[in-house]
């Protein structure tokens, strides 16, 4: 299983880097879609991604238009995480999907608009929370999300026993 943990435009250096830490952990593969609301080299970014960066897989995107130029929507399993969804993250079968896209948008937007509107009843992914509030810290959700996807495919390729004491 092969999963793509796609970031449009992420402003906030420290979110890019806890996803990455989750990208290094999981064996998912990130997509940073430019422009970049920071340098790549930055300090926060690095400290947030401790000493993962060498285990990642990471593919960039001068634009979003480049990106699904290259992984059409229609072609993909591609899901788009907003708080605008139609469909509960969990009601997606992901265990049969070999390969799966899930793009998460700007830390201060959240995805384009028309990215919405035309996916928004097909494509379209939520994580339940409380009316009252506006969105959960945007690598938590891709945190729950992409343990979720792992979950339906029963952690394949990840230790679940712990070896931290045999050492």
């Amino acid at each position: 299983m092969k999963q793509n943990i796609v970031m449009i435009e992420p402003e906030i250096p420290q979110n890019t880097g806890n996803i990455a830490r989750t990208c290094a952990i999981t064996g998912a593969k990130l997509h940073l879609v430019h422009p970049l609301g920071f340098r790549i080299d930055e300090k926060s970014l690095k400290r947030a991604g401790l000493d993962y960066w060498d285990k990642i897989e990471i593919e960039e995107h001068n634009s979003l238009d480049e990106f699904l130029k290259k992984y059409p929507p229609e072609e993909n399993n591609m899901f788009f995480a907003t708080t605008k969804g139609k469909t509960k993250y969990t009601d997606i079968d992901y265990s049969m999907m070999e390969e799966v896209f899930i793009l998460y948008g700007k830390e201060t937007k959240g995805l384009p608009e028309w990215l919405l509107e035309k996916y928004l009843d097909t494509k379209t992914i939520r994580i339940p929370m409380l009316p009252t509030l506006r969105s959960l810290n945007l690598s938590n959700s891709v945190a729950i999300i992409t343990y979720e996807i792992l979950r339906q495919h029963n952690f394949e390729d990840l230790q679940e026993i712990s070896t931290y004491f045999d050492k």
